[in-house]
């Protein structure tokens, strides 16, 4: 059975770089909250713990979560750092987006 979302070796790198910085655990969570210019937006912070319905995945030794109902949205997703001429950020190849805005940073479904 494969993992209901994933996260690179990209992402996890960049993850634990913020975490050992913040002297926080290795956690990732991400969540889709109502808003941004499609509908939907991604939402990313360092966690300090794993919620009982949380789906999580591990790369490198990052955890990723992803609250049940965010699941919903992000299930099948990739989750990536990128570096670019227009910056660094986290980005996600969401499968189940039916359009997206420029930034990459909302979606529609």
């Amino acid at each position: 059975m494969s993992d209901p979302i994933q996260l690179t070796s990209s992402a996890a790198e960049r993850v634990a770089a913020i975490a050992a910085r913040q002297g926080k655990p290795a956690i990732l969570r991400l969540s889709v909250e109502g808003g941004g210019c499609s509908g939907f937006q991604y939402r990313f912070g360092l966690a300090d713990s794993i919620e009982s319905d949380d789906a999580q995945v591990e790369t490198d030794g990052v955890t990723l979560v992803v609250d049940s109902i965010s699941l919903d949205l992000v299930r099948g997703a990739a989750v990536d750092y990128v570096e670019n001429l227009g910056g660094a950020a986290f980005k996600v190849e969401n499968p189940n987006a039916a359009s997206g805005c420029g930034c990459g940073s909302s979606f529609s479904v």
